[in-house]
């Protein structure tokens, strides 16, 4: 292919796909002004469920009803997906009164979408629509719609769901978004319901990685540093650091790095002297993290610190564990060196 037709070819493809985008972000950002009481009935509606939310529609608003359900659920409120098709056919029975029935449809028209409204009214559960007419038979029959106006989709051919698809999935987003906030989800709820991949490791506690019993380094202030360095060498793990107390509590910390700096800070020709006490060369009050925050959090201090340990203190300020950046790599909360290779 010649250099300018190659050239004319990849201005058409990136000319089509801003153009795209530029549409469906166009729709976006008038999406907000679209919002009001019926918004906020919805928020109210998904709130006082006592059952579960069943979002349903067919083709792509099939597809998107199932990342909501998939959203919802993942964020402390109860829903399924039900494709309308499998409904008419016997799995209506998956809904119960006191359930939120949230269907998608841009046209309001689909049939057999429309099919289910009788049956879910029967069986005493709510309908939540988001579509794009309000006048439309689904917007009509629901008891809240969300309704979006019409829009212009990105298809070439103006046929293809493209933006429609990406309203709904804003608008589902932030009903999400607006339920989970109301219900002051935490990230330690969040963390119950993702407990595999880096999301889940990363909302894991420190107390579920750090070094305890055996496998925690302690010494009193008043320890020699022959005796810090012998903790230090000898504790399962090797840690390369030992926690200082005194009276109990978390006075400092001595790690391999502190060792070299004691060793560098001596004049020509003399001894290193193992017989002082540790409490004179420890590094006094470190940044601490407590047992029950996210070891992501506990990653951002490392990180942002440059340092590798951190002491693990309970609510007195007693040591009890200790964080090692290896612990995070073991439980692959940051990624393995080698990965990179």
């Amino acid at each position: 292919m010649p250099a300018d037709t190659a050239t004319t070819d990849a201005d058409q493809i990136l000319g089509l796909a801003r153009q795209l985008l530029d549409t469906e972000a166009r729709a976006l950002s008038l999406l907000g002004a679209t919002l009001g009481d019926d918004f906020v009935a919805g928020v109210h509606l998904v709130l006082a469920c006592d059952g579960r939310i069943i979002t349903t529609g067919v083709g792509k608003a099939g597809i998107i009803a199932q990342k909501l359900a998939g959203t919802l659920a993942s964020t402390g409120t109860r829903a399924d997906f039900l494709h309308p098709t499998d409904a008419l056919h016997g799995d209506l029975g998956r809904v119960a009164s006191g359930d939120v029935v949230l269907a998608l449809s841009n046209s309001g028209t689909t049939e057999e979408v429309l099919r289910l409204v009788g049956p879910l009214k029967a069986l005493g559960a709510q309908l939540l629509a988001i579509t794009a007419d309000s006048t439309s038979p689904l917007g009509q029959h629901a008891d809240v719609t969300f309704a979006y106006g019409q829009v212009t989709e990105a298809c070439p051919l103006g046929l293809a769901p493209t933006t429609s698809t990406t309203v709904m999935l804003a608008l589902g987003d932030a009903l999400a978004m607006s339920v989970l906030k109301k219900r002051n989800f935490t990230p330690e709820q969040f963390a119950r319901f993702h407990p595999a991949g880096n999301l889940g490791r990363s909302l894991m506690k420190v107390e579920e990685a750090m070094r305890s019993g055996d496998a925690l380094p302690l010494v009193a202030a008043t320890a020699s540093l022959a005796d810090a360095i012998d903790v230090m060498t000898t504790t399962r793990g090797r840690p390369g650091a030992v926690l200082v107390t005194a009276d109990g509590v978390l006075a400092g910390m001595f790690t391999d790095g502190d060792l070299r700096r004691v060793v560098a800070q001596r004049t020509s020709g003399e001894r290193l002297d193992l017989e002082r006490p540790i409490g004179e060369v420890m590094t006094a009050g470190p940044t601490t993290v407590r047992p029950d925050q996210l070891l992501g959090e506990a990653q951002r201090i490392l990180r942002e610190l440059k340092i590798d340990q951190l002491p693990v203190v309970d609510d007195v300020g007693k040591p009890i564990g200790l964080l090692d950046i290896q612990d995070l790599l073991d439980v692959r909360v940051l990624p393995s060196p080698r990965a990179n290779n």
